[in-house]
C-alpha cells in the first residue's frame, strides 16, 4: 500500500520544540551521523519533501580532522572544517533540523518503523539512513591509553600545532598518515614515519610529497611495541633497532593505522555485516533489513572516499523516498 509522505516541520515550528518534543513526531527518515554523507542525505531527502531529522554526536565528522581536502570537485583545495561548514550552511537553507549531542545508543523495530534510542530519548521513523562513519583504529599497545592526549594523537590537524619545533612520529603507511605527517611537517623539526610493511601507500601527489620532503623520515618492517613515558610521551619502544636502538626519543605519537565501522547499536536488528562490521548494502543502498540504509565509511565499499560516501548518502535518500511512497524488494542476501 502507498504511504503518503508527512510535510516536514518548518524551523519556525522546530525552534519553538524541545528535544523532548521532536522524539514524540513519527518521522518519514531519521540520518544517523553528521558528517558530509549525513548531510546530503538530509538535504536530498527534505526536497523529496520528506519529514527529516538528522542525529549526530557532533556535526561534521572525521573529515573536519583532514588538513586539506582538495580532490572533492568543486571546492578547490580547503580544510575538511571548510568543506563542512559549507555542507552544514546549505542543509541549514532548508531548514533541516541538525541535533548535535545525540548519543546513539540502539536501534530497534518499531510499531511505526523504527526506534532510534539515543542516550537523552527515543524518536521514531518509518526509514533510517545510517551514516555513522568509523572510528580510529588504535594500537592496542602498552602506554597508549594512559598517555592519549599527552603526546599520543589521532588527528594531525588538531594536535599539530603543540609539536612545533618537536621530533613526532606517524605510525601508519595509507594515503592518511601520509597527509598527516606532510601536515606534522609544518610545524615539527622531524617527522619519522613508521610502517609496518617495506613501502608506504599513498596516492601518487602524496608520495611524491613525502619523498621530497627533507623532514620525514621512512622506517619501513618496523612496529611500535610500546609507548613509554610517565607525565608524558618520551620515547616508544620499537621491534626491531633503527639507527642501531630499539627505543626511539620523541615528543609526540600520531596514529594513522586505519578505522572500525561504528555499528555497534545495531545488534537487535540483525544488519548483515562483513568480516569487518561493515555494512552490506546493495547498489541502492540497501541493507538486508527493509527500510533500513547505510551510506559512506560505515559500510562495505572498495573506495573510502567522501565523494563515493556522499553518492551512497544520495542514493540513500531515494530508496528511503521509494519504500514509503511506494514500497520496495529487498536484495541483499
Amino acid at each position: 500500500m502507498t504511504e503518503s509522505v508527512s510535510s516536514p516541520i518548518p524551523e519556525h515550528v522546530l525552534a519553538k520544540k524541545s528535544t523532548e518534543e521532536l522524539s514524540e513526531e513519527l518521522w518519514d527518515t531519521i540520518i544517523i551521523g553528521g558528517g558530509c554523507v549525513g548531510i546530503s542525505a538530509a538535504i536530498y531527502a527534505y526536497r523529496f519533501n520528506m519529514k527529516t531529522l538528522l542525529l549526530s554526536k557532533e556535526l561534521g565528522g572525521l573529515i573536519t580532522w583532514t588538513h586539506l581536502v582538495e580532490n572533492y570537485p568543486g571546492l578547490g583545495s580547503v580544510s575538511g572544517i571548510e568543506m563542512m561548514e559549507k555542507f552544514i550552511a546549505h542543509a541549514k537553507l532548508f531548514d533541516i533540523p541538525l541535533l548535535e549531542e545525540q548519543d546513539v545508543v540502539e536501534v530497534r523495530k518499531g510499531d511505526s518503523g523504527f526506534e532510534i534510542k539515543t542516550k537523552k530519548t527515543v524518536f521514531r521513523t518509518k526509514t533510517v539512513i545510517f551514516a555513522t562513519g568509523t572510528t580510529v583504529k588504535q594500537l592496542g599497545v602498552p602506554g597508549e591509553e594512559r598517555l592519549k592526549s599527552k603526546g599520543v594523537s589521532y588527528c594531525a590537524t588538531c594536535d599539530a600545532a603543540f609539536f612545533r619545533n618537536k621530533i613526532v612520529a606517524m605510525v601508519g603507511s595509507g594515503d592518511s598518515a601520509c597527509k598527516e605527517a606532510l601536515l606534522l611537517t609544518e610545524f615539527a623539526a622531524k617527522v619519522y614515519l613508521i610502517a609496518r610493511g617495506d613501502r608506504l601507500k599513498p596516492e601518487p601527489i602524496n608520495a611524491k610529497r613525502v619523498a621530497e620532503n627533507s623532514k620525514i623520515i621512512p622506517i619501513y618492517n618496523t612496529k611500535v611495541l610500546s609507548i613509554e613515558g610517565t607525565e608524558k610521551l618520551t620515547h616508544v619502544v620499537l621491534d626491531r633497532p633503527y639507527d642501531g636502538n630499539t627505543l626511539l626519543k620523541l615528543d609526540g605519537l600520531f596514529i594513522a593505522i586505519g578505522h572500525i565501522a561504528n555499528t555497534e547499536m545495531l545488534q537487535d536488528l540483525h544488519i548483515m555485516l562483513n568480516a569487518k562490521g561493515e555494512i552490506v548494502i546493495d547498489q541502492q543502498s540497501r541493507t538486508n533489513v527493509p527500510g533500513f540504509y547505510a551510506a559512506g565509511d560505515v559500510v562495505q565499499s572498495t573506495y573510502k572516499q567522501a565523494i563515493t560516501g556522499v553518492a551512497e548518502g544520495v542514493i540513500a535518500a531515494f530508496s528511503a523516498y521509494r519504500h514509503i511512497t511506494g514500497g520496495e524488494e529487498v536484495v541483499p542476501k
